[in-house]
């Protein structure tokens, strides 16, 4: 990390004092707030992709959010955190990369807020109207700089404190950083959730994220531990081959399985972008196959690009029926909106 930009505010922080121990060499540059740095105008996101900043900063205001009303995975509540802004990886059908003006990551030091807000909106929760999923990914891929920021280390442990019938955490992710939680006793209510693509897919388009093989690696890890795991097949990836790859990718993940019962939720759901999101990211990668896809249509109505309806539900139906062959329906959701 060659600048790490840090907060006034929390220069004396323990968990900013411990991360700047850890990177000696790096040049530290203090800011009043973070978006001084991150919200800048007219940066150059795939530059800055290359070699990122990391900005120390204290989130304020909301730390638990409502997903949009599709993000779930059968919780009667679905709310959202964000430890960081960005995400280590470099996925070509990623949101984040129209989102942000910058590619430097942010990362929320102050955990013991979030821990408080989370406590109360588990105190929310009611028999009849439980559990609440915490999903921890939404903004940042949940383990992949788990050696910098020690989210896992810390949140998998404050959340089985919690009553597990009412508060669940999904740590979603496309890398291997599982030992914080292979350390920990198994609890039913933390569900490590591995995005996954078949492999000629991954090595094109999942730039620096762990190789599909690593995944189900890991996926065979935890649930050999008695850990509950999610698989996350969202977005689906066009390809010459669809069909033959995500069933050779789904026989290959439940080969890993330790016990299908462990598989606690799949998620299924199409690639879509905002037009104008999808513009700006066609913008930065103009060379990019799958960005520059024929079949991906622009859709008026619903200011959406994204392949037409037609291959939407041919490739959905597939990819469900052929999990069907190893889980029940009960534990697959289709994510409708992306």
């Amino acid at each position: 990390m060659d600048t790490i930009y840090v907060e006034d505010e929390i220069r004396d922080h323990p968990r900013v004092l411990k991360i700047l121990a850890r990177h000696p060499k790096s040049s530290v540059v203090s800011c009043e707030r973070y978006s001084e740095v991150f919200n800048v105008r007219a940066q150059n996101f795939r530059l800055q992709k290359k070699r990122p900043a990391l900005i120390l900063a204290k989130k304020h205001g909301k730390f638990v959010l409502p997903t949009p009303p599709d993000y779930s995975i059968g919780a009667a509540k679905n709310v959202y955190f964000s430890h960081m802004l960005n995400c280590l990886y470099d996925c070509r059908y990623c949101f984040l990369q129209g989102m942000y003006q910058s590619a430097n990551y942010v990362h929320f030091v102050n955990a013991e807020d979030y821990q408080t807000a989370i406590r109360e909106e588990v105190a929310l929760v009611s028999e009849g109207n439980s559990p609440t999923c915490f999903f921890s990914g939404y903004d940042c891929d949940s383990l992949a700089l788990e050696s910098l920021t020690g989210f896992a280390a810390e949140f998998a442990p404050f959340f089985q404190t919690l009553d597990p019938e009412k508060a669940w955490l999904e740590l979603r992710t496309k890398s291997v950083n599982i030992s914080p939680i292979l350390a920990l006793d198994p609890t039913p209510n933390i569900i490590t959730a591995f995005s996954l693509t078949p492999d000629s897919v991954a090595r094109k388009i999942e730039h620096g994220a762990a190789p599909i093989k690593n995944r189900i690696n890991s996926i065979r890890s935890l649930t050999q531990q008695g850990w509950n795991v999610g698989l996350r097949l969202d977005p689906l990836i066009s390809s010459d081959n669809f069909e033959a790859e995500y069933r050779e990718l789904l026989e290959q993940i439940f080969a890993a399985v330790a016990d299908v019962e462990l598989v606690h939720s799949v998620t299924v759901g199409p690639l879509r972008f905002p037009t104008a999101m999808y513009d700006k990211i066609a913008r930065l990668y103009p060379e990019e196959p799958m960005l520059a896809d024929f079949s991906l249509v622009e859709n008026r109505e619903t200011n959406r690009v994204s392949y037409d309806e037609e291959t939407e539900a041919r490739q959905e139906d597939f990819v469900v029926q052929e999990l069907l062959k190893f889980m029940p329906a009960n534990r697959i959701f289709r994510q409708e909106d992306s």
